[in-house]
């Protein structure tokens, strides 16, 4: 990322209202720097060589006084309005990877960017505080401060001004050398850390099944060896930036040093007024100090900048393009799966899938992990179009539109999706379940079992629950969710392994409850293993590995169908 990069302003538009304060306060900052260089040079020279007294120095160093608080309110407005920028700006940019991420789709987060951007939206995004609280500050200082003071001095001393513009080149030149080893350093370090975040997100998810098998611990070493990797990758920075500083400041000093001799000799010489003399010297480091400060902020940034590059990356990604035909209402609707066959990086589904899903009928998609069982449900609920075959909704009296082609806005609300491990918003039980009534809620809740747990909970239905849920098992919050799903209007309701946390009392609900959605002439598709699940459904659709055979996988009524 070039030092201010133009996207940085397009993606976060809080960043440009305070890059407009920032540019006003360093404009009133140069002028204060050569307002006190220039002040200061006079109460001395009057009192050093004219012998002035206080009192008649007392309104130019009140004018002084008003400088330097001048210059403190300055530096305290502009570090109150950065934290606040950092933080409008570095939200903008979160919430912006989020939705670009949601928008591309599951495939897109399947080929390998789901860690980068759960990295992106946690931590990641946040070391991109220093840059707008340390180093953007200064770069402005650099732009404003740096060549006002170099006009006046040349105004004052044409030699120290010619010494000044041949030495100031040098700390760019080093800032570039030193930004290129710490931008590899920086960029290794988010690596690490995306990794390390992804393995301990699969960690997470997978150690019920890790300590089922009593295989908890085997992950440990990994985790410790990209935890490893991610401190070496960020001491090397940090190694890195106190070097750059040592380097940094001896140049500035020895720059300074050179205006010094110089004004030195020629005022032992006659050559120069102290009051002139002064002022250089006085000015002399202000020259140096914004571009010093924009080599040692470089540092502190670097982690951010990588972070904004990783996101402008994922918020450039195109979008593909989606469905624009109104959905019809799916209480009349049939789901209709021809030939599908999908090949992709990140999934895919037997060679010529059938699939029909109509209303009032219960269809289980069974098989073995892997065989394609979640991208036949992206397929149908229109997040991936297949590569071979026609996914299509129909309803009587009209032509078949392809799914991919609906309008997401009007066919997802028509859709209730049950996960293996359902995530639920904070806020009140009674609000996660919905429902029209208490009393529809209520009964909904007697179907699910859910009513043992409100009566268990210290509130009932007003309990307060944490983000995904906390505060309740895994089986209850399945039984919340399962609640939702039935109280939901949606006549589509696809739930994905609903009994894989229950015991054999939950299980029993579960069936009761896909019972009455049926009963209800909704139209429910089970992923299932549980052969009680499977026996509940009118139609088993059973998909296997591509590998196991090139026929194409028909339906098939299920045992005891309805």
């Amino acid at each position: 990322m070039t030092p201010l990069d133009p996207r940085l302003l397009r993606y976060a538009r809080s960043a440009r209202g305070y890059l407009a304060l920032t540019v006003g306060l360093g404009v009133l900052t140069a002028g204060l720097v050569v307002a006190q260089a220039l002040l200061l040079a006079h109460a001395l020279g009057r009192a050093a060589h004219d012998g002035a007294t206080l009192a008649s120095l007392a309104p130019t160093i009140g004018w002084l006084a008003a400088v330097v608080v001048g210059r403190a309110s300055l530096v305290a407005v502009q570090e109150r309005f950065a934290h606040r920028a950092a933080t409008r700006a570095v939200g903008e940019l979160r919430a912006g990877v989020v939705g670009h991420a949601v928008a591309l789709g599951p495939r897109w987060l399947a080929t390998g960017r789901g860690p980068e951007v759960v990295t992106l939206a946690t931590r990641g995004l946040d070391a991109l505080e220093p840059y707008f609280v340390r180093y953007l500050p200064q770069l402005v200082l650099s732009a404003t401060v740096t060549p006002a003071t170099i006009l006046v001095v040349l105004g004052l001393d044409w030699v120290s001004a010619a010494i000044v513009v041949g030495t100031l080149p040098l700390i760019p030149v080093f800032m570039v050398l030193i930004g290129r080893m710490t931008e590899g350093s920086s960029e290794r370090g988010l690596r690490a850390m995306s990794r390390l975040g992804s393995q301990v997100l699969d960690l997470l998810a997978g150690l019920p099944t890790l300590r089922a098998f009593g295989r908890e611990s085997g992950p440990a070493a990994r985790v410790r060896a990209l935890g490893d990797a991610h401190r070496r990758a960020t001491m090397g920075t940090l190694r890195i930036a106190f070097l750059s500083g040592m380097v940094l400041e001896l140049l500035t000093t020895l720059s300074v040093a050179l205006v010094a001799v110089s004004i030195g000799l020629r005022l032992v010489g006659g050559d120069l007024s102290l009051e002139t003399g002064l002022a250089v010297l006085v000015l002399a480091p202000e020259v140096y100090w914004p571009l010093r400060q924009v080599g040692a902020q470089f540092h502190a940034s670097t982690d951010g900048v990588a972070a904004a590059q990783a996101a402008f990356a994922v918020l450039e990604a195109p979008v593909p393009a989606t469905g624009t035909v109104p959905c019809p209402d799916l209480r009349d609707a049939t789901l209709r799966l021809s030939g599908v066959t999908v090949r992709s990086s990140g999934g895919r589904t037997p060679d010529g899938l059938d699939l029909t899903l109509s209303p009032g009928h219960v269809t289980a998609l069974v098989g073995p992990s892997g065989a394609g069982k979640t991208t036949t449900v992206e397929v149908l609920l229109g997040l991936l179009r297949p590569d071979e075959g026609a996914a299509s909704l129909s309803v009587p009296g009209a032509e078949p539109v392809a799914v991919a082609d609906l309008d997401p806005a009007t066919y997802w609300p028509q859709v209730a999706w049950l996960p293996q491990r359902p995530v639920l918003e904070p806020g009140p039980l009674r609000t996660l379940v919905g429902g029209a009534s208490d009393d529809e809620r209520a009964a909904a809740a007697v179907r699910t079992g859910l009513d043992a747990v409100v009566a268990g909970l210290p509130d009932g239905w007003d309990t307060e629950l944490g983000a995904g849920g906390a505060g309740l098992s895994v089986g209850q919050r399945q039984r919340v969710a399962l609640t939702r799903a039935l109280l939901s209007p949606a006549p589509l309701v696809v739930l994905d392994e609903p009994t894989a946390h229950l015991d054999a009392a939950g299980e029993r609900v579960v069936l009761a409850t896909v019972d009455a959605m049926r009963a209800a002439g909704r139209t429910v598709l089970l992923v299932a293993h549980r052969p009680s699940l499977v026996a509940t459904a009118d139609t088993v659709v059973t998909v296997a590995p591509p590998a196991c055979g090139p026929e194409p996988v028909a339906a098939v009524p299920a045992r005891g169908a309805r």
